[in-house]
C-alpha cells in the first residue's frame, strides 16, 4: 500500500535522512530476504530503548520454561536506540530496503507516529490472531490498535496507584482510606497550610510530562484524548473537571508543581518529606522512589487512587512499551512464536515480573497465588497485588490517535497556564484544541 511521501519525509528527517533516501520507493515494507525459516536456530534482532527489555529477551531466549518445545532455538542480538529513533529508523531502513529488526520495542508515546499513512500496516505483522482469543482479559491493547488490528503487545500495564509515606500520613493525621479526590484535596490544603507538605505533584516541565500527568488523571475520571476511531475527544466535562481539580491542588499547596518526576527537585522533596504521596504507575516505585530515596524502604505503601466524586475508576495508567514483529521477513514466524511465549503465557508474564517488575497484561493472573503471594520489601512487605488486582480490574481504556505528537505540543502550554491559575480550565483546553485542529486535518 502506498505511503504519504510528506509523512515519510518528516519521519526520515527525525532520523537524519534526506529525501534522496526515498529513491524510487513509494511503499514502506520490510525487505524480502528469502523464504521463512520454519525451524532451527533463529538469531533474532531486537531494537529497544530500555536495557531492562534487552536483558529480559536475551535471558528468555535460553529459558526452557519459555522456549522449550518450540520449533526454533533462539538467540537475541540487541540494538539500543532512543525511543523516537526506533520508529524513525524503522521507516528509513524500510524505505531504503535495508535490514530491519525482527522485534521492535515501541514506546507508547511514540507509537502514534506509526498510526498514519499505513506505516504500521506496512511494517508490522498483525497480531490480532494472537490477541483475539483473550478478548478483554488481555489488557492495554487499545493504544496499539489501528482499524481494529493490534500491532504490538504491551510489556507492562503501567498501572497507576497512590504511593504514600505511611509514617507521615499517621503523623499528619491523614487517613489511608480517603475515598475521593475532593476529600483528599481538602485535607491536603490544610496540611499544606499547617506544615508546607504536599500530598501530590503535577508537572510544570516539558509538554510531554505536563500532558502525561493530566492524561493520567483524565483517564481515571473516565475521559480520554481520543476515541477508538482516533477522533479527538479531549473537550469534555471530565477534562475540565480534572484540570480544575489539578489547578486547585497547585493553588492550595496540596500539589507540588515540579518539572521532572525523577529530577533533583523531586528527589529533594521526597528526601525531606515535603512530598508525602504521589500518584504514579507501578514502575515509579523502582525509577522514582527506590532510585531517589532507597533509605526510605519500608516507610512507603501503595493504595488504589481515590475516586473522583463524579465518577470514574480507582485506577489509571501512564507510559508503557509494546513490542511488534516486523512482517515478511525470514524470521517473522520465529519472532511471533518467541513473542507469544514471552508475552501471552503465564510463564512468560511471571518471568517478566521477576525480571523487571513488569505487571502482567493477562488480567486473570492478578488473582493467582503466584502473584497474590508476592510481597514488596520496599513497601513494608505489603502484598502489593492486592492493590494491583483491583486496579487492573478497573484499568481505564486508553486510545491514541495519529495526531498525538501534535496534541502534546498544542495543549501542554495552555494546561500549564491553567495550573498556574493564569487562565481557566475550559479556556485552556479550547485554546489547545483550536491550535491542534489548525494543524491536524479532520479524520
Amino acid at each position: 500500500m502506498e505511503l504519504n511521501r510528506r509523512h515519510l519525509l518528516r519521519l526520515m528527517g527525525a532520523a537524519g535522512a534526506g529525501a534522496s533516501g526515498l529513491g524510487a520507493l513509494a511503499a514502506c515494507s520490510s525487505p524480502t530476504q528469502g523464504p521463512p525459516l520454519e525451524s532451527g536456530h533463529a538469531a533474532l534482532s531486537l531494537w529497544t530503548h530500555d536495557p531492562g527489555y534487552a536483558t529480559f529477551f536475551t535471558d528468555a531466549a535460553s529459558d526452557e520454561a519459555l522456549v522449550g518445545g518450540s520449533n526454533w532455538t533462539y538467540s537475541v542480538e540487541v540494538t539500543s536506540l532512543a525511543p523516537p529513533d526506533v520508529i524513525a529508523r524503522l521507516v528509513s531502513q524500510a524505505v531504503a530496503q535495508r535490514p530491519l529488526p525482527d522485534l521492535a520495542g515501541l514506546e507508547i508515546g511514540q507509537f502514534p507516529r506509526m498510526m498514519g499513512s499505513d506505516i504500521a500496516e506496512n511494517l508490522l505483522h498483525d497480531l490480532t490472531p494472537l490477541t483475539e482469543p483473550f478478548g478483554d482479559r488481555l489488557l492495554k491493547t487499545q493504544p496499539y490498535t489501528i482499524d481494529g488490528k493490534v500491532y504490538a503487545l504491551e510489556s507492562d500495564n503501567s498501572v497507576s496507584v497512590m504511593y504514600y509515606r505511611a509514617d507521615l500520613f499517621e503523623e499528619l493525621g491523614i487517613p489511608e482510606d480517603v475515598e475521593t479526590w475532593e476529600e483528599l484535596l481538602d485535607i491536603g490544603a490544610q496540611v499544606a497550610a499547617d506544615t508546607g507538605q504536599a500530598i501530590g505533584m503535577v508537572s510544570d516541565g516539558d509538554n510531554t510530562a505536563i500532558v502525561q500527568g493530566f492524561t493520567q488523571m483524565l483517564l481515571q475520571r473516565g475521559g480520554g484524548l481520543y476515541d477508538a476511531d482516533g477522533n479527538l475527544t479531549l473537550l469534555s466535562d471530565e477534562a475540565v473537571e480534572v484540570l480544575e481539580l489539578m489547578a486547585e491542588g497547585v493553588s492550595t499547596g496540596a500539589f507540588l508543581s515540579l518539572a521532572d518526576p525523577y529530577g533533583s527537585a523531586t528527589a529533594a522533596a521526597l528526601k525531606g518529606g515535603g512530598l508525602t504521596a504521589t500518584v504514579m504507575p507501578n514502575w515509579y516505585k523502582v525509577y522514582g522512589l527506590e532510585a531517589n530515596v532507597p533509605d526510605q524502604a519500608g516507610l512507603w505503601r501503595a493504595r488504589n487512587i481515590p475516586r473522583f466524586a463524579g465518577g470514574g475508576s480507582v485506577s489509571s495508567t501512564m507510559g508503557g512499551t509494546a513490542f511488534g514483529v516486523v512482517k515478511d521477513q525470514v524470521l517473522t514466524d520465529a519472532a511471533l512464536d518467541f513473542l507469544e511465549r514471552c508475552y501471552l503465557t503465564p510463564e512468560g508474564q511471571l518471568a517478566r515480573y521477576h525480571a523487571g517488575a513488569y505487571l502482567p497484561t493477562l488480567a486473570d493472573l492478578y488473582e493467582t497465588p503466584e502473584f497474590q503471594n508476592i510481597t514488596d520489601p520496599y513497601l513494608g512487605d505489603q502484598r502489593i497485588f492486592e492493590v494491583y488486582s483491583v486496579a487492573a480490574e478497573e484499568l481505564p481504556v486508553y486510545y491514541q490517535g495519529a495526531g498525538l505528537v501534535v496534541l502534546r505540543d498544542t495543549i501542554g502550554g495552555p494546561i500549564l497556564r491553567a495550573l498556574k491559575g493564569e487562565i481557566g480550565a475550559e479556556e485552556a483546553l479550547t485554546e489547545g484544541v483550536s491550535a491542534y485542529e489548525r494543524q491536524v486535518p479532520e479524520q
